[in-house]
């Protein structure tokens, strides 16, 4: 059964409301990084742990719709300056990873270049653009884990159409710096670190441990739907569930994860197989 979600007509906002703003948001963002400095990773290990909890990857290269390659390939410089970042990071018992945190402002001067960066639903071009791919792979394998997601952001657009889609919508979480941030929590008495490599066409990512984890996991959509809203606009819903096993395959529990919406800047009647998703 599903649960009508309404969205409203987006507003264009004025430079300067939308300049103020982002450094509100900033400011704040810092403010919360000074009270939690204590509790926030900060240990890197180049030597992984033993055991591995998650991996996954993304390829690097897509044809997207309207979006020139040489933007993707700038998205790849991008991607390997922030991994080599965070590769590494831990995660001790009661600490929490903070995605931006860790990672730093993009500028020019770290060697970051202009990638795709989306806005209002729209592609536009901005320093370190295409780092939203790093979050979203952190973030999926993130519910694999017993880690514990304690602040994560849907995409408020979908933009490309679905082709080749492997994970479900709304599985993922986007990123601006520093106040649209990814931050994860671990609860458990165990270590984790997170390892990040570049192959030539891949971005692989792992969740490691210093101890065995005792469950597995398997992420599920449910309740896919669309709406067409009163001011004319189409939206995407769904909700994020996730099943908890044992480690030899007994199920145990089913736990929400997220519910998602998220307007449509394509026709929700495409043929198959036009169109690309991020």
């Amino acid at each position: 059964m599903t649960v009508s979600a309404s969205i409203p007509k987006p507003r264009k906002r004025s430079r300067l409301r939308l300049a103020s703003g982002i450094a509100y948001y900033r400011l704040l963002r810092y403010w919360q990084w000074l009270r939690m400095n204590s509790h926030v990773s900060s240990k890197r290990l180049q030597q992984p742990l033993p055991y591995l909890v998650h991996t996954h990857r993304t390829p690097l290269l897509r044809k997207l719709q309207d979006v020139d390659m040489w933007l993707q390939h700038n998205k790849i410089v991008n991607l390997r300056i922030a991994s080599r970042r965070i590769h590494g990071v831990c995660l001790r018992p009661g600490e929490t990873f903070s995605y931006w945190r860790a990672i730093g402002k993009p500028s020019r001067r770290k060697g970051y270049l202009p990638g795709m960066l989306l806005h209002h639903g729209k592609v536009k071009v901005g320093i370190g653009g295409g780092l939203c791919q790093l979050s979203n792979l952190i973030y999926w394998m993130t519910l694999h884990t017993p880690l514990v997601v304690t602040e994560r952001y849907r995409h408020s657009y979908d933009v490309f159409p679905d082709a080749g889609r492997t994970q479900p919508f709304g599985s993922g979480a986007t990123c601006f710096y520093n106040y649209v941030d990814l931050q994860i929590l671990n609860p458990t008495e165990s270590t984790y670190q997170l390892c990040l490599e570049l192959t030539e066409d891949e971005l692989v990512g792992e969740w490691r441990s210093d101890s065995p984890c005792p469950y597995t996991y398997e992420v599920i959509e449910k309740n896919h739907w669309f709406t067409q809203e009163l001011w004319g606009g189409y939206v995407r819903h769904n909700t994020i569930y996730r099943n908890r096993f044992e480690r030899e395959g007994t199920w145990i529990d089913e736990e929400f994860v997220a519910e998602n919406h998220a307007l449509m800047m394509y026709e929700p009647c495409l043929p198959e197989g036009e169109g690309t998703r991020t």
